[in-house]
């Protein structure tokens, strides 16, 4: 992989999600995801998922971090999906529908030799669920 080879670390440690209603997300992760948040403040809120950590941004705080590329607003459309491996995508679906969740789509088995199903945070995040087949 390049990012080794170049002696780069080879795990992604942050995700910043930058998100137009931050007490509306947090309360998604929370509660809907299950995550522990492990800092916060005024403008943010960071959850623990694994050994990656999930930082919530408030959007109005976002261009200073990357400017100058502009801030995508909700309803520009997807532009990436996060996926998390689990055991049983068919018992998290249920789950997710019992918390409220709409599924965009699945579960679905792929040709890939995975089942799948995608969702999206309130702020258009999208999320993927995927079982490896044996």
């Amino acid at each position: 992989m390049w990012m080794t080879t170049a002696g780069w670390a080879n795990k992604i440690t942050e995700i910043t999600l930058f998100v137009e209603d931050l007490h509306r997300s947090k309360v998604f992760y929370q509660e809907t995801l299950e995550l522990e948040i492990i800092y916060e403040d005024e403008s943010c809120a960071v959850f623990d998922h694994g050994n990656t950590s999930i930082n919530l941004l408030d959007q109005s705080n976002a261009h200073e971090l990357i400017e100058p590329a502009q801030v995508g607003h909700l309803g520009d459309g997807a532009r990436f999906q996060f996926t998390i491996q689990v055991p049983d995508v068919d018992r998290v679906c249920d789950e997710l529908k019992l918390r409220g969740v709409k599924l965009l789509n699945g579960p679905i088995t792929r040709p890939w030799g995975r089942r799948t199903a995608c969702f999206s945070d309130p702020d258009g995040h999208l999320w993927e669920i995927a079982q490896v087949l044996e």
